[in-house]
């Protein structure tokens, strides 16, 4: 059996229905604060595509360099491919993700792999070096 979806007391049927002025007064201060402030040219832009695929005029797969929009209620559902430094990481879009980043669900840094030491590292190394 699968549980309704609920973010302060609203429906998500209510919460895609919100303007981004009421929307932000369930959020913390910290994303409300960055939503009144207002979106920057990137944010806008995929914003634009994401109104477009809902509406079901863009095709191609939404990709983006733009991790520091919050998650809106309309962005429920949807795929984005969102860059990770090197490619592009796919994340789908959960209810439970309203309110906060998108870089938060991409992992930019990797864990340090080192191969064998150089020259130079160890005392045995030195051997190995060409006089």
């Amino acid at each position: 059996m699968e549980t309704e979806f609920i973010f302060k007391g609203k429906k998500l049927e209510e919460l895609q229905k919100m303007d981004i002025k009421e929307f932000a007064k369930l959020i913390p201060s910290r994303e409300r604060r960055t939503l009144m402030r207002g979106f920057t040219d990137a944010q806008k832009i995929l914003l634009q595509k994401i109104d477009k695929v809902i509406v079901g005029k863009y095709k191609k797969p939404v990709k983006t360099h733009c991790k520091d929009i919050i998650i809106l209620p309309k962005m429920v559902n949807l795929t984005i491919h969102i860059h990770k430094g090197k490619g592009f990481e796919l994340v789908k879009i959960q209810p439970e993700m309203i309110g906060h980043y998108l870089g938060e669900f991409v992992l930019t840094r990797q864990r340090i792999k080192h191969s064998a030491p150089g020259i130079g590292a160890t005392k045995s190394s030195s051997a190995a070096s060409v006089k």
